[in-house]
């Protein structure tokens, strides 16, 4: 018997595409809360955002449209421009609401904020790792990236900085 005629395991084969654009990026107000008692001054960054998508590619050559690809990439950056970002679920951090504002009270201080210029979101921190965690999270759970493509993998990257980046993923089945 040759190697040509021996049966080969079965296998799909993936391709992977990577989309960082310039406009897929937010500006963000936060700090990061290091412990109970100690935590970083509001500041803010200039977030830029990378996505890995793997997947089947179709009887094209292609795994899925890229425009559409880039468009939910730069809906979902648009979605945190220009707010201040707190942490609904910080183990430090009380967040209450009175009126326009939002006081977050952290280690005896409260710290006020326009309820209009503040974006709670369902993280500890307001960190690359968690922040790539969300993203990561939002494109499958609103499942615009999936109805797109047959896809298998995604790779969310946010950095906040040159060398400084937090990655989270997600695999189909697992």
């Amino acid at each position: 018997m040759t190697a040509s005629t021996v049966d080969a395991p079965e296998f799909t084969e993936l391709t992977t595409i990577e989309l960082f654009k310039e406009a897929m990026k937010f500006s963000a107000g936060h700090f990061t809360i290091f412990s109970k008692d100690r935590r970083e001054r509001l500041h803010g960054h200039n977030f830029a955002v990378q996505v890995s998508i793997t997947g089947e590619l179709d009887d094209n050559g292609m795994m899925g449209d890229y425009g559409e690809f880039k468009r939910i990439a730069f809906d979902l950056c648009r979605s945190l421009d220009e707010w201040t970002l707190l942490p609904g679920r910080s183990p430090y951090l009380t967040l209450r609401e009175d009126g326009p504002y939002v006081f977050a009270e952290f280690a005896g201080e409260t710290i006020p904020f326009l309820r209009s210029d503040v974006q709670v979101l369902p993280l500890r921190n307001i960190t690359v790792e968690e922040l790539a965690r969300h993203l990561c999270h939002r494109l499958v759970d609103e499942g615009k990236i999936l109805a797109v493509a047959p896809i298998h993998r995604l790779e969310v990257k946010v950095s906040s900085g040159p060398g400084q980046l937090g990655a989270a993923g997600w695999r189909r089945g697992a």
